[in-house]
């Protein structure tokens, strides 16, 4: 079983990378959990600040650091043995790529998801352009270019978790599931599905962003970001125009680069998906928004970042297209 920080350095991934394999090989290992340590989060994602220090000073961890990153994601996505994700507490980027590409995702009350790599100048990645496509009406886009945070039961209503189980649960579930003598993708997922039918957490509620999947699919299915928030001003609701304050926050050089790799996404293969985010990661540690995301988040704390460009229409289809440019012989391969 894994057990890991929320945040992890590159030595953890290789660790984590290396054991995955070892389990796969391992013809005694029929499971595979992994959990967060400490019960606050699940994993928040990666010391994003060493990233762009390293990718300052021109050093290799900016390089290494997302390929090993996305190599995990595409192993666990490739695993055959029963994997299961307890993502109980703060669930966002690099923690989100350890968990979606698994058969069996377990949220809690106290799971928060969030793919917010648009306020740093960066975009959904850990296979982001795979799976968010690929949830229900354009749901993944409004997630992916708003960072909209979706709490407990939503994690599981979304798409994001395959099951939901009370906190005060998770303790008893992975007794029972490493109590299966032999377990099969099936009778786990009847371990899994028992405990998620006896959940009575906000089982009345509905869906929180169900009252607006109609303006969701329709504002979002535009195929630019103008055209998006010329629909979200059209519409005018205080939904909209909630949608559109945050969006005019973000970085624009990242809402278009998060809307074509989205868009370019569910089309593709997961492993076509990794290496086209592989060669966006590198032209974004090469750019401007990215570092300036980390000053004004992690370093001065101003929460005003100067994003350059700073207007949408100033982000040119050149620019674009220089963000999805092959990387020869250093693409991620597989």
């Amino acid at each position: 079983m894994w057990s890991l920080k929320s945040r992890f350095n590159s030595f953890k991934r290789t660790h984590i990378i290396l054991q995955h394999l070892k389990w796969e090989q391992d013809p005694e290992t029929f499971l595979i959990i992994i959990k967060g340590a400490g019960g606050k989060a699940f994993c928040a994602g990666g010391d994003i600040r060493a990233i762009s220090e390293a990718a300052k000073a021109k050093q290799t961890l900016s390089q290494d650091f997302f390929r090993e990153e996305y190599l995990l994601n595409n192993a666990i996505d490739a695993c055959q043995k029963p994997y299961v994700a307890l993502i109980h507490g703060i669930t966002m980027g690099g923690g989100v790529g350890l968990s979606v590409h698994g058969q069996f995702r377990v949220a809690t009350e106290k799971t928060l998801f969030a793919m917010p790599e648009t306020s740093i100048g960066l975009f959904p990645d850990v296979g982001g352009g795979y799976f968010l496509p690929r949830l229900k009406g354009k749901l993944g886009y409004f997630l992916a270019l708003t960072g909209f945070r979706l709490k407990g039961r939503d994690v599981q209503r979304a798409g994001i978790a395959t099951h939901f189980v009370d906190s005060e649960k998770l303790g008893s579930l992975e007794e029972d599931l490493l109590a299966l003598k032999s377990p099969s993708k099936e009778n786990i997922a009847d371990v899994l599905e028992t405990y998620h039918t006896e959940s009575k957490i906000d089982q009345d509620k509905s869906f929180i962003l169900e009252e607006h999947m109609d303006k969701i699919n329709s504002c979002f299915s535009a195929n630019t970001m103008e055209q998006i928030i010329e629909n979200l001003q059209q519409d005018g609701s205080s939904f909209a125009l909630e949608q559109l304050k945050v969006i005019n926050k973000m970085s624009p050089t990242s809402l278009k680069i998060t809307l074509r790799q989205l868009m370019e996404g569910s089309s593709k293969t997961l492993q076509e998906v990794l290496t086209m985010e592989y060669q966006l990661s590198q032209a974004c540690m090469e750019g401007h928004d990215f570092h300036e995301g980390v000053r004004t988040v992690l370093i001065d704390k101003d929460q005003n970042p100067k994003w350059k460009p700073a207007d949408l229409k100033e982000v040119t289809d050149e620019d674009l297209n220089d963000h999805f440019k092959s990387l020869g012989s250093n693409d991620l391969k597989f």
